[in-house]
């Protein structure tokens, strides 16, 4: 049965690999007019239709939430989003908690993550290890809120004494468990980062307002809403691709999808070529088109989860950061690269900053296209990229394969 002419909201819908592929791109905004200037506004709509940005303390090219907008988008202010994230309390449009990963999400869906609040608070699931702290350590805790109420924003590594052993649980002193207990228990927040590890704490309501009391929904209804938000940002997603996007427990994403298809919140779609049912908005635009071409980080929504990409794009891709440089096939920080919706290449890349260039360590062409094709495209955006993080002298190659050889050559317009 096609898209459009879905009569009945409890039959399955039918969905070809092709349109599975175009509504995960346009569910992740790729479907908007590049031409367009980037603004605040523009920003904050791509990160709206992904729901969140994820943050990662590699910097061998760009902290990792930079880039999202870049591929959607194209050159921008990062100063634009550093406003948007850490700016005074009227001007934030985010707050750092735990989405995906670490992740920066819109202050407006602040109440739909106060049920995860409230298991960290009372230790369960994975929140039990960190949440003993309250036990064996109560002064601690309300000691360290008593200092931020009184003093203002705070770091851990401030209040540790002298000496402080930091061998205990992930190498964490006692301070810094307490305190990343109050923060993934949301009685403090994430003012700013002082380096890709540290944060500065404050009072949530110091930080985002009036919406630190905006009354939360019940817990299955909150994971309801952000399963239908997941489904927007994916297009068309599984059971396990919406449970993974916002780490839901098990249990409760089945419950939420029953509720959501009785409710015709959700279609149910049989998927070409997927083992698993699908599901997908009721409103989806089945015309829609995305044939983008852009650079995406490991730490894009796309490719978060490896074999939903493989499912929908027909390529594998693993992150090569923690495998032995001995042992790594294509690099350390590898981007794939898209040429109109399709896969076609990947590109280890690192900031050489103190000479001003994008170094590209190598290059790898996917198999059964031809380079010709798809080097002078894939230059081209490395310039862009070049340009978007201040690299003023441009694209250096150095890897010695075939394809990076041939990139090499590709003359710079």
């Amino acid at each position: 049965m096609p898209v459009d002419s879905i009569s009945m909201p409890d039959a399955p819908v039918a969905i070809s690999i092709k349109q599975a592929r175009n509504l995960a791109l346009c569910g992740q905004g790729f479907d908007q007019n590049d031409s367009k200037p980037v603004t605040k506004r523009r920003i904050m709509k791509a990160i709206r239709q992904t729901n969140m940005l994820q943050v990662d303390s590699v910097n061998v090219l760009t902290r990792a939430h930079y880039m999202p907008i870049f591929s959607r988008l194209g050159v921008y202010d990062p100063a634009m989003l550093d406003d948007i994230v850490w700016g005074k309390s009227r001007d934030r449009k985010l707050f750092e908690y735990w989405g995906h990963e670490a992740s920066m999400i819109p202050v407006e869906d602040y109440p739909l993550y106060r049920w995860r609040m409230e298991d960290a608070e009372q230790g369960k699931g994975t929140w039990g290890q960190i949440a003993r702290i309250r036990h064996e350590k109560p002064e601690l805790v309300t000691g360290i809120l008593d200092h931020i109420e009184r003093n203002g924003p705070v770091g851990s590594s401030d209040l540790e004494e002298k000496g402080a052993s930091s061998s205990q649980w992930w190498g964490w002193s006692k301070t810094k468990i307490a305190m990343e207990y109050l923060f993934w228990s949301g009685q403090v927040m994430a003012q700013k980062r002082r380096s890709s590890f540290e944060r500065i704490y404050d009072l949530p309501h110091r930080i985002i307002g009036d919406a630190a009391h905006d009354p939360a929904p019940d817990r299955l209804e909150a994971q309801s809403d952000l399963i239908c938000k997941g489904i927007a940002a994916m297009g068309i997603a599984t059971e396990a691709d919406l449970r993974k996007y916002f780490r839901l427990p098990t249990a409760d994403v089945k419950d939420c999808l029953v509720k959501l298809v009785e409710e015709g919140r959700l279609l149910r779609a049989d998927v070409e070529g997927w083992k698993q049912a699908g599901y997908l908005c009721p409103n989806v635009n089945p015309r829609a088109r995305a044939k983008p071409t852009c650079l995406m980080v490991p730490f894009d929504p796309v490719m978060w989860e490896r074999d939903r990409v493989e499912r929908i794009f027909g390529f594998n891709y693993r992150i090569e950061i923690y495998v032995p440089a001995e042992k790594r096939q294509y690099g350390y920080y590898v981007l794939p690269f898209m040429l109109n919706g399709e896969f076609v290449a990947r590109v280890d890349l690192k900031s050489e900053r103190k000479k001003g260039v994008l170094l590209v360590q190598g290059a790898h062409l996917e198999d059964g296209l031809a380079q010709g094709n798809v080097a002078g495209p894939l230059m081209a955006h490395l310039q862009r990229l070049a340009t978007f993080l201040g690299l003023e002298n441009g694209v250096e190659v150095v890897g010695n394969n075939a394809f990076s050889r041939y990139l090499a050559s590709v003359p710079v317009s």
